[in-house]
């Protein structure tokens, strides 16, 4: 069934229930029609979540999991590099090793394999996958406003919940361990990052499902969180922000060809032209690309032509994987740069079985990302969209779209559990527009049972995580992978 169907079959059965409540003439109920829940809804999701607590208690989240045949952090890292660019793995190795926090960002396969190990609820929700303190950060609207939300999908899966918390939690601690901060601030901003998504939680499962769907809205999420310390960080990220676009890009990056168009200047390691055959394989990926679009975003589009393609390498998880920058430019010569970027199975995918989660295998994992993206965040990039270059799935995004980003590692000690308050928050947010928050609240409850958990497991974590990155750079000196530092 497409969409289109699936929308206007949605608008009948809406439009049936309105005319008769949960019952048609007769008395027979009506049934389920698609993209709708059952109505009404039989017990309590809260009483649900409560009842989990005593098949899996709250202090038992601070189980760091163990099994005996866990790969060595080495092993996990040649093994995240299978079907990359063999050029760019070293770069992507020697970003790892530049700190635990970094070997963290790219490890999220690894921390997988352990997490699924630990006990989970069985309730799951669209995660993240990937939810460390870098992976949220401040973009631009529809409106030229900002928003601050999860930025990065590449992982999204349908999984436990617990998985992101913990993640989060985790990096809270290596950041501040980076930053400088004690241990007794780190272990503090973790046990209130699991707290400010418990409250969250709570706060939206008391709330109508639109208001809920929609709460939280950044002007109000110094003030929910208590981060007041971070006003000032804030202010300044989205100072920069604003001034982060396609025409600032496009300016330091490009050149002016003899015939007064613009092209990509060669700029490496990051940024290089790419044979002729490759930037139109890449600018023909962009026709499927649009049919992946709203139609009303086809107009926009359609002022806008194809000058040029280089490939840039991007993130720290994310490099070898193939990356592209594409460039528009409007009737006026005004650039708008779009990122077509591969999109490999989620590394969470082998993982989801062992904790008790389907793991379908997804029919085009540039959709995956996209969908996932859509369903955590509130506001979506308006040009969000996948594809196929040569066989391989893309997903396809504005790129430098007023983007900006705390850097937690460079925050000061009394700013680090208000850090972690807001992200907590943010995360809740996303996490319960594909769960019931008011499953997920009767579980995590009133008290910080579960608060302490994560902190406990945080900690340790970021003892093990320490650990696999001192393993890293220790084969790295010895010769054992090939890393470039610095890069």
């Amino acid at each position: 069934m497409t969409e289109a169907t699936v929308g206007a079959t949605a608008a009948v059965g809406a439009t049936t229930g309105a005319r008769s409540g949960a019952e048609a003439e007769g008395g027979a109920r009506v049934p389920a029609v698609p993209g709708f829940a059952r109505w009404p809804v039989g017990g309590s999701p809260k009483a649900e979540g409560k009842a989990l607590r005593t098949r899996v208690p709250r202090s038992a989240h601070a189980d760091l999991g163990r099994d005996a045949a866990r790969p060595d952090a080495v092993s996990a890292v040649e093994e995240s590099n299978r079907g990359r660019i063999p050029g760019l793995t070293p770069m992507r190795v020697g970003r790892m090793a530049a700190t635990p926090f970094a070997f963290l960002r790219g490890s999220a396969g690894l921390m997988a394999y352990d997490l699924a190990r630990t006990p989970t609820t069985g309730i799951g929700a669209q995660i993240c996958g990937d939810a460390h303190a870098a992976n949220f950060g401040l973009y631009g609207d529809a409106r030229g406003g900002l928003v601050i939300d999860l930025n990065d999908f590449d992982e999204t899966v349908h999984g436990p919940w617990e998985w992101d918390l913990k993640r989060l939690a985790a990096s809270i601690v290596l950041a501040g361990r980076e930053a400088g901060a004690d241990e007794d601030t780190c272990r503090e901003a973790a046990h209130d990052t699991a707290g400010a998504y418990r409250r969250t939680m709570r706060l939206l499962a008391k709330l109508p499902a639109l208001d809920a769907w929609n709460a939280i809205a950044d002007e109000e999420l110094v003030s929910h969180t208590d981060a007041h310390d971070l006003l000032g960080t804030l202010e300044r990220v989205a100072e920069k922000a604003r001034a982060n676009t396609s025409g600032r890009f496009a300016a330091k990056s490009t050149e002016t060809t003899e015939d007064g168009g613009r092209r990509f200047a060669d700029a490496p390691p990051v940024l290089r032209r790419v044979p002729a055959g490759e930037a139109a394989a890449v600018a023909a990926a962009l026709e499927p690309y649009l049919a992946t679009l709203s139609e009303d975003r086809l107009p926009l589009l359609a002022r806008y032509a194809v000058h040029d393609v280089a490939f840039r390498v991007v993130g720290t998880g994310s490099v070898g994987t193939r990356s592209y920058v594409v460039l528009l430019l409007d009737h006026r010569g005004e650039p708008l740069v779009l990122q077509v970027k591969e999109a490999r199975p989620s590394a969470l995918l082998p993982h989801l079985k062992t904790a008790g989660f389907d793991a379908p295998e997804a029919p085009h994992e540039g959709r995956r990302v996209v969908m996932g993206q859509k369903r955590m965040q509130v506001v979506s990039d308006i040009l969000l969209g996948w594809t196929a270059v040569d066989g391989r799935p893309f997903q396809v995004r504005q790129f430098r779209n007023r983007k900006g980003s705390v850097d937690a590692t460079a925050l000061a000690a009394d700013q680090m559990d208000d850090y972690g308050r807001m992200t907590g928050a943010l995360l809740a947010r996303a996490h319960a527009h594909s769960a019931d928050p008011r499953l997920i609240a009767g579980y995590c409850g009133k008290n910080d049972e579960l608060d302490e958990a994560v902190a406990a497991f945080a900690v340790a974590y970021a003892d093990r995580t320490e650990a696999d990155h001192a393993e890293l750079v220790a084969a790295v000196r010895a010769g054992r992978v090939a890393a470039e530092l610095g890069v």
